[in-house]
């Protein structure tokens, strides 16, 4: 008897090489892609950031045929394998422990509201600010009568995150002694992305200028103010500490802080973030240079700032 057995199935060794060609071009693009996220590189809406299934999407991304795509313009951030966009203009999104800058914008019972640049304004209690006695006690029915007498609208003042409420809007304090209404100075505004988290947002230059660099985007210039003119636990006074008057301030001391005021604004411009070390360098190119106030706003004079602070 005659019996057939069926040869074995032959291998297919194309399709076998163009998976394998697959899987290595895949891993290849990964390689690409994680390149690219590492340098945080700037993108614009609707641009592919990232084809990789290994990736997930965060704010800022939307996906669509397996593509993470941006949908607004900024920066692109990774943290491990989330990725995300920071939109290079945006309100101000607080954080707990962060430092800001705000106005007063409106007198409330036991409270009061305060722009600072976010969705929505923040809050600031009357429990969450020193007042006369220079301890930490239970506030009375008379201190918020006084409400107007400590802050009144229109004021600016330095605080910090303290925590959030439900509906999503910042509560502020001003306990410490560094906190507190601002005076002697003048206010500037900068897109938020371009204020670099620094160990100290405090910073005092050399030209007797002191600075607050709030992380929502507002700074202040003003004149130095020695540590040891600061109030103290001891004696806190509170004419001077909540005071609407100005000190007298010199002619010096007056260009001095327009000089740093319309160097911040030149940065802001040309979107170039700030730190404590450019905006010194900075100021002491402007003034080896003997260049005039006013002029410094100029667009060749501004461009030749940035671009000799972005070599360095």
């Amino acid at each position: 008897m005659i019996s057939f057995s069926s040869f074995p199935a032959t291998q297919n060794y194309e399709n076998e090489y163009s998976d394998v060609r697959r899987e290595v071009e895949k891993d290849e693009l990964d390689d690409e892609y994680e390149d690219n996220l590492s340098g945080g590189k700037l993108t614009c809406p609707g641009e592919i950031v990232t084809s990789s299934h290994a990736f997930m999407r965060g704010h800022g991304t939307y996906v669509e045929n397996d593509q993470v795509i941006s949908s607004v313009a900024g920066t692109v951030e990774r943290v491990n394998k989330l990725i995300t966009v920071r939109a290079a203009r945006t309100r101000y999104n607080p954080e707990v422990g962060d430092l800001v800058v705000g106005r007063i914008t409106d007198v409330q019972p036991r409270r009061w509201k305060v722009d600072a640049g976010s969705r929505q304004d923040a809050v600031l209690m009357l429990s969450s600010v020193n007042l006369p006695g220079g301890v930490q006690r239970r506030k009375l029915e008379s201190d918020e009568l006084q409400m107007r007498t400590f802050f009144e609208e229109g004021d600016l003042l330095v605080a910090e995150v303290q925590a959030f409420f439900a509906d999503g809007a910042m509560s502020l304090h001003t306990r410490s002694l560094r906190y507190g209404k601002l005076r002697n100075g003048q206010l500037v505004v900068v897109p938020p992305v371009l204020i670099r988290r620094l160990k100290s947002h405090f910073i005092a230059l050399p030209c007797g200028v002191d600075l607050i660099l709030g992380l929502n985007g507002y700074i202040w210039v003003s004149k130095h103010v020695k540590e040891s003119e600061q109030e103290g636990e001891e004696g806190f006074d509170a004419e001077a500490v909540y005071s609407n008057l100005n000190d007298i301030i010199d002619d010096a001391t007056r260009n001095a802080i327009s000089r740093v005021c319309n160097i911040i604004r030149v940065f802001a411009t040309h979107f170039t973030p700030l730190t404590d070390t450019v905006l010194l360098e900075a100021y002491a190119w402007a003034v080896e240079q003997d260049i005039p106030v006013k002029d410094l706003l100029h667009e060749d004079i501004g461009a030749a700032l940035v671009a000799l602070m972005t070599l360095q």
